[in-house]
Protein backbone atom coordinates (compact mmCIF):
# COMPACT_ATOMS: atom_id res chain seq x y z
CA UNK A 1 0.00 0.00 0.00
CA UNK A 2 1.72 3.05 -1.24
CA UNK A 3 2.28 5.73 2.10
CA UNK A 4 4.53 8.82 2.36
CA UNK A 5 6.58 8.26 5.31
CA UNK A 6 7.86 11.58 7.09
CA UNK A 7 11.23 10.67 8.87
CA UNK A 8 13.18 12.87 11.71
CA UNK A 9 17.07 12.69 11.22
CA UNK A 10 19.11 13.67 14.02
CA UNK A 11 20.49 17.24 14.68
CA UNK A 12 23.36 16.69 15.78
CA UNK A 13 23.94 13.79 18.18
CA UNK A 14 23.07 10.02 15.49
CA UNK A 15 22.71 8.11 19.10
CA UNK A 16 18.94 10.57 18.63
CA UNK A 17 17.87 8.29 15.36
CA UNK A 18 15.12 6.08 16.28
CA UNK A 19 15.22 2.43 15.95
CA UNK A 20 12.08 2.72 13.83
CA UNK A 21 13.44 5.45 11.53
CA UNK A 22 15.86 3.06 10.72
CA UNK A 23 13.05 0.16 10.09
CA UNK A 24 11.22 2.31 7.75
CA UNK A 25 14.07 4.03 6.02
CA UNK A 26 15.72 0.16 5.15
CA UNK A 27 12.40 -0.96 3.51
CA UNK A 28 10.69 1.80 1.43
CA UNK A 29 10.94 1.94 -1.86
CA UNK A 30 12.55 5.25 -2.32
CA UNK A 31 14.34 8.19 0.44
CA UNK A 32 13.67 11.89 -0.76
CA UNK A 33 16.97 14.01 0.77
CA UNK A 34 17.41 17.27 0.86
CA UNK A 35 20.64 17.31 0.58
CA UNK A 36 21.86 13.24 -0.91
CA UNK A 37 25.71 14.20 0.28
CA UNK A 38 24.75 15.01 3.73
CA UNK A 39 22.02 11.79 3.92
CA UNK A 40 24.51 9.70 2.14
CA UNK A 41 26.68 9.67 5.34
CA UNK A 42 23.57 8.97 7.58
CA UNK A 43 22.34 6.23 5.68
CA UNK A 44 26.37 4.92 5.37
CA UNK A 45 26.61 4.78 9.47
CA UNK A 46 23.24 2.58 9.45
CA UNK A 47 23.63 0.92 6.30
CA UNK A 48 20.77 1.71 5.04
CA UNK A 49 20.96 1.13 1.10
CA UNK A 50 17.94 2.48 -0.48
CA UNK A 51 17.74 4.51 -3.52
CA UNK A 52 17.99 8.24 -2.67
CA UNK A 53 16.40 11.18 -4.75
CA UNK A 54 17.23 14.94 -4.25
CA UNK A 55 14.42 17.10 -2.80
CA UNK A 56 14.69 20.65 -1.37
CA UNK A 57 13.65 23.84 -1.44
CA UNK A 58 14.89 25.18 -4.85
CA UNK A 59 13.48 21.82 -6.60
CA UNK A 60 10.32 20.21 -4.47
CA UNK A 61 8.00 22.49 -6.51
CA UNK A 62 8.90 20.70 -10.04
CA UNK A 63 9.61 17.26 -8.18
CA UNK A 64 5.76 16.88 -6.53
CA UNK A 65 3.76 15.42 -9.35
CA UNK A 66 6.54 12.90 -10.67
CA UNK A 67 6.47 11.78 -6.91
CA UNK A 68 2.61 11.90 -6.23
CA UNK A 69 2.91 9.60 -9.72
CA UNK A 70 4.98 7.24 -7.91
CA UNK A 71 3.14 6.95 -4.66
CA UNK A 72 -0.38 6.52 -6.35
CA UNK A 73 1.47 3.69 -8.29
CA UNK A 74 1.63 1.85 -4.85
CA UNK A 75 5.05 2.63 -3.84
CA UNK A 76 6.48 3.68 -0.43
CA UNK A 77 7.98 7.07 -0.01
CA UNK A 78 10.33 8.39 3.12
CA UNK A 79 11.12 12.02 3.21
CA UNK A 80 13.92 13.46 5.35
CA UNK A 81 15.60 16.63 5.38
CA UNK A 82 19.35 17.00 6.67
CA UNK A 83 18.53 17.03 10.31
CA UNK A 84 15.61 17.63 12.06
CA UNK A 85 11.66 16.93 11.20
CA UNK A 86 10.75 17.27 7.73
CA UNK A 87 8.88 20.40 7.09
CA UNK A 88 9.81 22.24 9.89
CA UNK A 89 12.02 24.89 8.54
CA UNK A 90 12.59 22.42 5.81
CA UNK A 91 10.78 20.90 2.60
CA UNK A 92 8.35 18.45 3.26
CA UNK A 93 4.68 21.17 3.56
CA UNK A 94 3.90 20.81 -0.44
CA UNK A 95 4.47 17.26 -0.70
CA UNK A 96 2.57 16.27 2.26
CA UNK A 97 -0.37 18.86 1.59
CA UNK A 98 -0.47 17.36 -2.04
CA UNK A 99 -0.67 13.38 -0.78
CA UNK A 100 -3.13 14.51 1.43
CA UNK A 101 -5.15 15.93 -1.26
CA UNK A 102 -4.66 12.26 -3.50
CA UNK A 103 -5.88 10.82 -0.19
CA UNK A 104 -2.63 9.01 -0.02
CA UNK A 105 -1.75 8.20 3.93
CA UNK A 106 0.67 10.56 5.04
CA UNK A 107 2.78 9.11 8.62
CA UNK A 108 4.39 11.53 10.05
CA UNK A 109 7.12 9.51 12.62
CA UNK A 110 8.09 11.01 16.10
CA UNK A 111 11.93 12.20 16.71
CA UNK A 112 14.73 14.68 16.49
CA UNK A 113 13.51 18.66 15.96
CA UNK A 114 15.66 21.68 17.61
CA UNK A 115 13.00 23.87 18.60
CA UNK A 116 11.57 21.23 21.92
CA UNK A 117 14.68 20.86 23.86
CA UNK A 118 15.60 24.66 23.40
CA UNK A 119 12.12 25.66 24.66
CA UNK A 120 11.99 22.90 27.43
CA UNK A 121 16.04 23.97 28.75
CA UNK A 122 15.23 27.70 28.22
CA UNK A 123 13.44 27.78 31.74
CA UNK A 124 10.84 30.19 29.79
CA UNK A 125 7.37 29.63 30.15
CA UNK A 126 6.53 26.39 27.49
CA UNK A 127 2.57 25.96 28.16
CA UNK A 128 2.07 27.87 25.67
CA UNK A 129 4.10 28.92 23.02
CA UNK A 130 4.44 30.44 19.01
CA UNK A 131 7.02 29.07 16.59
CA UNK A 132 8.66 31.26 14.56
CA UNK A 133 11.22 29.52 12.24
CA UNK A 134 13.32 32.46 10.67
CA UNK A 135 12.57 35.64 10.81
CA UNK A 136 12.09 38.14 7.12
CA UNK A 137 15.43 38.71 6.57
CA UNK A 138 14.44 42.13 4.75
CA UNK A 139 10.80 42.53 3.24
CA UNK A 140 8.12 42.30 6.57
CA UNK A 141 10.66 41.87 8.87
CA UNK A 142 10.28 45.08 10.72
CA UNK A 143 6.19 44.37 10.25
CA UNK A 144 6.80 41.06 11.80
CA UNK A 145 8.42 42.30 15.13
CA UNK A 146 5.94 45.01 15.70
CA UNK A 147 3.52 42.34 15.87
CA UNK A 148 5.61 40.19 18.20
CA UNK A 149 6.42 42.80 20.54
CA UNK A 150 2.59 42.64 22.33
CA UNK A 151 2.83 38.39 21.90
CA UNK A 152 2.03 36.86 25.18
CA UNK A 153 3.41 33.64 24.56
CA UNK A 154 6.98 32.35 24.69
CA UNK A 155 8.51 33.12 21.06
CA UNK A 156 10.56 30.27 19.18
CA UNK A 157 13.34 31.11 16.02
CA UNK A 158 15.84 29.75 14.16
CA UNK A 159 18.39 32.01 13.26
CA UNK A 160 21.96 31.68 11.73
CA UNK A 161 24.86 32.76 13.37
CA UNK A 162 26.38 35.82 11.37
CA UNK A 163 22.62 36.97 12.02
CA UNK A 164 22.36 36.45 15.77
CA UNK A 165 23.47 39.77 16.56
CA UNK A 166 21.34 41.40 14.82
CA UNK A 167 18.57 39.70 15.06
CA UNK A 168 18.91 39.45 19.08
CA UNK A 169 19.41 43.44 18.80
CA UNK A 170 16.41 43.89 16.90
CA UNK A 171 14.53 41.78 20.03
CA UNK A 172 15.94 44.56 22.20
CA UNK A 173 14.81 47.35 20.08
CA UNK A 174 11.14 46.24 19.75
CA UNK A 175 10.59 43.76 22.57
CA UNK A 176 12.63 45.51 25.16
CA UNK A 177 16.03 45.71 26.91
CA UNK A 178 15.05 43.59 29.76
CA UNK A 179 13.04 40.97 27.31
CA UNK A 180 14.38 37.43 28.89
CA UNK A 181 16.13 35.46 26.15
CA UNK A 182 17.80 31.79 25.93
CA UNK A 183 20.12 30.99 23.12
CA UNK A 184 20.55 27.32 22.52
CA UNK A 185 24.01 26.48 20.28
CA UNK A 186 24.45 23.01 18.94
CA UNK A 187 22.26 21.07 20.72
CA UNK A 188 22.97 17.08 20.81
CA UNK A 189 26.56 17.93 19.58
CA UNK A 190 30.08 17.88 21.56
CA UNK A 191 29.64 21.82 22.26
CA UNK A 192 26.20 22.34 23.05
CA UNK A 193 25.35 25.21 25.07
CA UNK A 194 22.62 27.58 26.33
CA UNK A 195 22.86 30.83 27.27
CA UNK A 196 20.29 32.40 29.25
CA UNK A 197 19.98 36.33 30.44
CA UNK A 198 18.70 40.12 28.38
CA UNK A 199 18.33 40.42 25.18
CA UNK A 200 20.77 43.10 25.82
CA UNK A 201 23.29 40.83 28.12
CA UNK A 202 22.72 38.04 25.10
CA UNK A 203 23.62 40.65 22.07
CA UNK A 204 26.79 41.82 24.02
CA UNK A 205 27.84 38.58 24.77
CA UNK A 206 27.83 37.28 21.11
CA UNK A 207 29.01 40.62 19.54
CA UNK A 208 32.28 39.50 21.84
CA UNK A 209 32.03 36.21 21.29
CA UNK A 210 30.78 35.17 17.82
CA UNK A 211 28.74 32.15 17.43
CA UNK A 212 29.45 28.85 15.06
CA UNK A 213 26.97 26.28 14.61
CA UNK A 214 22.86 25.79 14.44
CA UNK A 215 21.12 28.44 16.98
CA UNK A 216 17.66 28.44 18.52
CA UNK A 217 16.55 31.26 20.50
CA UNK A 218 13.59 31.15 23.22
CA UNK A 219 12.00 34.29 23.66
CA UNK A 220 9.60 35.28 26.50
CA UNK A 221 6.53 36.43 26.16
CA UNK A 222 5.42 40.23 26.85
CA UNK A 223 4.98 40.66 30.81
CA UNK A 224 6.63 37.09 31.55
Amino acid sequence: MSKLYLVPTPIGNLNDMTFRAIEVLKHVDLILAEDTRTSGKLLKHFEISTHMQSHHMHNEHKTVDSILKKLEAGQQIALISDAGTPAISDPGFLLTRAAVNKNITVECLPGATAFVPALVNSGLPNDRFVFEGFLPVKKGRQTRLLALAIEVRTLIFYESPHKLVKTLTDFATYFGEDRQVSVSRELTKLHEETLRGTATEVATHYKNKPPKGELVIVVAGKGK
